[in-house]
Order: structure tokens, then sequence, then C-alpha cells
């Protein structure tokens, strides 16, 4: 039985790490990507454990492998990632409700994973759930960015109230920065 629980080990990151880079585009393929969804920016172990110590990931856990995971993160990593920091001052300069986001408080989605074996079990909207539980009080928003390409995750997104508030150019393609308010009820 598959269990929901924030990442507690580096046995536990390294997992996180083994799922990522399963799941890569530049790994799966473009047919694999297109029908599964797909994920594109790697982390190496060290901005792992960065991003761990300033909130943990949390991670879907099937016996002792990794079969999920949500990776958070705040400004704390600027500096440590070009797609990153790119995406930060994006969103620095994307407005909300009139307001620019570098005015408010949100925090960052790095990336979300659900193994093939696990998915359409409903994971991601329980990880996004736990992280909102977690860290409502300090931020406003949790906000990402999705590939175009990647309709099934545009469509998990959606469907929990993530809405799209501006769309950029990376990676040779176009990504939707899509928000999810966590001060509407």
């Amino acid at each position: 039985m598959a269990i929901l629980k924030l990442v507690e080990t580096e046995q536990e990151l390294v997992g996180l790490k083994q799922l990522q880079t399963n799941n890569l585009r530049r790994i799966i393929g473009e047919e694999e990507a297109m029908k599964e969804g797909f994920v594109t920016s790697e982390y190496d172990l060290s901005l792992l454990q960065k991003m761990h110590h300033i909130h943990p990931s949390i991670i879907v856990k099937e016996r002792d492998e990794v079969v999920g995971y949500t990776i958070v993160t705040n400004k704390a990593v600027l500096g440590d990632h070009v797609e990153i920091d790119h995406l930060f001052n994006t969103l620095d300069a994307t407005q909300y409700n009139g307001i620019f986001l570098k005015e408010s408080n949100y925090i960052l989605i790095g990336q979300v994973c659900v193994a093939k074996s696990h998915r359409g079990q409903g994971w991601v909207p329980q990880m996004y759930e736990y992280y909102k539980k977690l860290h409502a009080k300090d931020y406003s928003f949790l906000v990402t960015d999705i590939s175009q390409a990647n309709k099934r995750s545009v469509r998990m997104h959606q469907k929990i109230g993530f809405e799209t508030i501006g769309v950029i150019e990376q990676v040779g393609t176009g990504w939707d920065i899509v928000l999810w308010d966590w001060n509407k009820l």
C-alpha cells in the first residue's frame, strides 16, 4: 500500500531523483511523453538536498520505492539552477489580480511526478492538498509552469484549481504559468 509523506532520508531523495530521471522527456521519448506526461528539468542531488532543507519534498512511497513526488522551493535556491532562476524572474514580473507576484509571498512547485504504475490514483491532488495544509499560512499562492505539450499535467492542474496567469517561452516551447490562489475558498 502506498503512503504519502515528507522526505525524511537521503535514500528517499535518491529514490526521488531516480523517479525524476526515469521520467525525463529526453529519456522516455516523444510518443511516451505525449501519452503519459513527462518532466523536463533535471536537478542534481545537492540541489534536491538544499530544496529539502528549505521545504521537504512530498513523496508517495510503496514499500521502499518512491513512486511519486512534489518538489517545492522558494527564492533561497536562486543562483543554483538556470531554469529555476529564469522562472522566478519571470514570475516576479507577472501580475495576478493587478499585483506583481514579486510583491506577494508565493511558493514554487519545482516539479511533480508520479510513476506510471501509480497514475490515475489521485496522488497529485493529494500531494498538493498536503502542501496547502503545510504552507498556506506562510504563502498566498502556489505557482509553477507547465509545458503546453504536457496535456496530462495541464488538465490535472486545471482540475485542482490552478489558473493560467501567463505564458513563457523556454526550452523551445510554450509554458503556461499557473497559480493556485490559497486565499480563495
